[in-house]
């Protein structure tokens, strides 16, 4: 294999591309979990009148 030149940087295999891509989607969903954790458990604590108000 030939050496990639300087302008080139790292470059990832097929493999690499797709367990980045898997890693990057896993780390996306357990944001949007822990988002959606905490929007529940703050509606919990502030009681259902909260949805229920006037603006």
């Amino acid at each position: 294999m030939s050496e990639p030149s300087p302008d080139e940087g790292i470059v990832l295999t097929e493999e690499q591309k797709r367990r980045r891509r898997n890693r990057s989607i896993a780390i996306a969903l357990s944001l949007a979990a822990l988002v959606a954790l905490f929007y529940v458990v703050t509606i919990v604590k502030l009681g259902p009148g909260v949805l229920n108000r006037p603006m």
